[in-house]
């Protein structure tokens, strides 16, 4: 790779033994370095004590499952980019890994390539997102506000933390205020991948962003849907 990225770390959590191994060969090749665990149990106890640039991570492992390694890694380093590996086709799993803090998802099975691609793209993003913070740091809009480089959100209820692929995909559409954003536009953008990978990412953390800060979030107001072309922020309510 010819993209600053060489060298970067990564955790492969994943119990199924020939494909944790064909992961790290291939991964290996494309430069990266790569530690692998091979349940939940040992994924927690390697993360407290390493530090990693991305975390490959399957749902279905022994001792803790992946939602649960997802949680406690979230806890400790919300910027961490994550991307969940499942065999499992349901909506509801993939809504699921994503509010336990994904970062994306890849339903087994996959193509490789694909994987190398949102692998490329997420470590790219994280050092895009990184150079960008020092230009705006926060957002506020009714009554939330928003710290992008501390990840910290506050609520006229409660104040929390964002993961870092939430941070980046509200901070798009403000920067792009009044401007209907297309899901191309935030895949190439903000996910940096092909578009032709087909995914209905976009569409949960929009979801997600509208229970975080949305008064109803089946009527919003600040982030609101354009039919057949894509989203559009405004904090200006009618």
């Amino acid at each position: 790779m010819s993209d600053g990225l060489n060298g970067s770390k990564i955790l492969i959590v994943e119990d199924e033994e020939s494909l944790a191994i064909g992961l790290e060969y291939n991964l290996t090749e494309e430069g990266y370095i790569i530690k692998r665990a091979a349940d939940g149990r040992q994924a927690m106890e390697m993360f407290s004590c390493e530090k990693f640039d991305l975390i490959i991570l399957d749902i279905m492992l022994p001792f803790y499952n992946g939602f649960e390694v997802a949680d406690f890694i979230r806890d400790k380093d919300p910027q961490i980019p994550i991307l969940m590996l499942t065999a499992r086709g349901r909506a509801t799993d993939r809504v699921h890994g994503l509010e336990a803090g994904a970062d994306d998802y890849l339903t087994k099975p996959f193509h490789l390539e694909e994987l190398l691609l949102r692998v490329r793209g997420m470590l790219k993003r994280k050092a895009w997102y990184k150079d960008i913070t020092a230009k705006r740091s926060t957002a506020t809009f009714g009554g939330n506000s928003i710290d992008f480089h501390a990840l910290v959100a506050q609520t006229p209820t409660r104040s929390f933390k964002l993961t870092l692929q939430e941070a980046m995909v509200l901070r798009y559409l403000v920067e792009n205020k009044g401007r209907v954003v297309s899901r191309k536009e935030l895949l190439e953008n903000v996910w940096k991948i092909n578009t032709e990978i087909e995914t209905r990412t976009v569409d949960n953390f929009i979801v997600r962003l509208r229970k975080y800060f949305e008064p109803n979030p089946s009527k919003p107001v600040y982030i609101k849907s354009v039919r057949s072309a894509g989203y559009i922020f405004d904090d200006e309510i009618e």
